[in-house]
This record gives C-alpha cells, sequence and structure tokens, in this order.
C-alpha cells in the first residue's frame, strides 16, 4: 500500500522539496509515525515532520519508494527518520509496528494515515463493484487496522494526535465517485469514532477534555512539482500542495486536542451540502 489520498497525489518528488523552510512548529521531543510514507504526501509530511524536530517513523509497502524518502530526510539534515516496510493490511504486522515504536522510542505520539488509492468511473451504472473491493482495502481497512494498533499508544503519549486525510467527495459524492467516496465516508466516520474513544478515555480518567485527537483533513485532491511540471497550463483549482497537507499535519500538536479531535478540517473551500 502506497500512500496518497487521490489520483492527482502520485509521482516522484524534486530535490527542492527538501530545501523549503521550515515554519515554527516545534515537535522537539514527539515521535510520529507515518502510514503510507512513500509518496509525494508521504515524502512531504515526513520531511515537514523531521523538521520541525519529531522523530519519524515512515512505513510503506515500497521498500525502493520508502528508502528514497529516508534518503531525503537525511539529505535535508533530519537523521531522525527511519523506514520500515510494513504490509498494513496485516493486521498482527500493524501491531508488531506499532508495539516496537513504543517500546524503542517510549511514547508514541502520533500517526498520520496518508494510505491510499483511487478508482472511479465515467457514469454511476458504470461503476465495477471490484474497485470497492480494492479501496476498502486500501483507505479504510489499513486505517481500521493501523488506528487500533496504535489507539492505546496515542492516548498514554499525553499529546497523541490521528490525522487522516479525506476528500471532499466523501461529504457531497459524484456519479463517478461513488466508490471513492463511499469509502471515504467509511474512514471518516471510522476516524469519528477513534475521537470519541479518546473522548470516553478523558472522561474516565476524570479529565474534561481529551488529551489525545483524531482530526480529518479534507481536500479536493492534491497538488505536486512533478504534476506541475507535466501539466505547466493546469491550474489545478482548489487542490491542496503536499507541502500545505503537510504544514497542517504539522499544525496539529499546536491546538488544544478539543479543537481538532473529531472534527473535519477543511484545506479546501467547503463544498455546499446536497
Amino acid at each position: 500500500m502506497s500512500s496518497d489520498t487521490t489520483p492527482a497525489a502520485e509521482g516522484g518528488a524534486t530535490p527542492a522539496e527538501r530545501v523549503e523552510a521550515p515554519a515554527p512548529h516545534s515537535l522537539d521531543g514527539r515521535v510520529v509515525a507515518v502510514a503510507g510514507a512513500a509518496g509525494p504526501a508521504g515524502r512531504a509530511t515526513v520531511l515537514r515532520l523531521a523538521a520541525a524536530g519529531a522523530t519519524v517513523l515512515a512505513a510503506d509497502a515500497d521498500r525502493e519508494r520508502l528508502d528514497e524518502v529516508v534518503a531525503a530526510a537525511a539529505y535535508a539534515g533530519s537523521p531522525r527518520v527511519t523506514g520500515e516496510q510494513v504490509d498494513l493490511l496485516d493486521a498482527a504486522a500493524a501491531r508488531d509496528w506499532a508495539g516496537r515504536a513504543e517500546k524503542a522510542h517510549g511514547a508514541v505520539h502520533g500517526l498520520v494515515h496518508l494510505v491510499g488509492g483511487w478508482r472511479g468511473a465515467r457514469t454511476f451504472g458504470e461503476t465495477d463493484l471490484a474497485d470497492w473491493d480494492l479501496l476498502d482495502r486500501l483507505l479504510v481497512r489499513t486505517l481500521q487496522h493501523t488506528s487500533l494498533a496504535f489507539h492505546d499508544a496515542l492516548l498514554r503519549s499525553g499529546d497523541g494526535r490521528f490525522a487522516l486525510v479525506s476528500a471532499a467527495g466523501a461529504t457531497k459524492p459524484t456519479a463517478g465517485n461513488a466508490v471513492y467516496g463511499a469509502a471515504k465516508a467509511a474512514a471518516e466516520a471510522w476516524t469519528l469514532a477513534l475521537g470519541d474513544s479518546f473522548r470516553r478515555a478523558a472522561k474516565a480518567g476524570g479529565d474534561a477534555e481529551p488529551r489525545a485527537a483524531a482530526a480529518i483533513l479534507v481536500i479536493k485532491a492534491l497538488v505536486h512539482d512533478a504534476m506541475r511540471a507535466e501539466r505547466p497550463d493546469a491550474k489545478f483549482a482548489g487542490f491542496t500542495d503536499v507541502r500545505d497537507l503537510a504544514e497542517a499535519v504539522a499544525g496539529l500538536w499546536d491546538r488544544p486536542a478539543q479543537e481538532v479531535n473529531g472534527h473535519r478540517l477543511w484545506l479546501t473551500p467547503e463544498p455546499n451540502r446536497p
């Protein structure tokens, strides 16, 4: 399972992504796992988190591309990035990754879910339900495995953050994107349930507000430098640059948990409700 959540997020990254001046987020001392770290959004997120001082545990099914991400981090002067090939469709493998991460580092303060994929059809009637089977595995099952695996560690960390990248199509699906929109909606529902678990855990411990948070970052689609180079005349209206997405992820620790837990944070204009 490689990273990124829309068809517009595929492709390689350029060296320019490694020299962006970081914004003032500080993640010193925090350990953040990134599931689906090998695509453009994953690379941007790993580099941004590392630049902010986090120890980043990058995982992906694609070993070669994952090694490139770790090398890019080292090139940028961020040695606290490690890469591990993990089959996140295997629940036991996800649990083992989470357990080893917490044992090795003492805590895990964040989990960013960037495993993705896209399938669509020209019309609703031409929808192929085999596409649903694929997206259910990529967008939903990997989310279930990773969030269940890291749930307790995020609670124990004291300021855990979980981030799901979703799409506007989950709120207002179109006819040709039925399977994609439905899978994203399922992923959002799961993430909201995770946020409710964080709230309940806080109340059970006598806290008025949660200390851990599960947030949904909503985009229309993603864009990166290689896409712009391939289509120099394209406007990419409403698209979110992968670096802006990474900035939003890094900023989750700047806000109190109750401000982001169980919320959809829109990085693109929110569509009118149907």
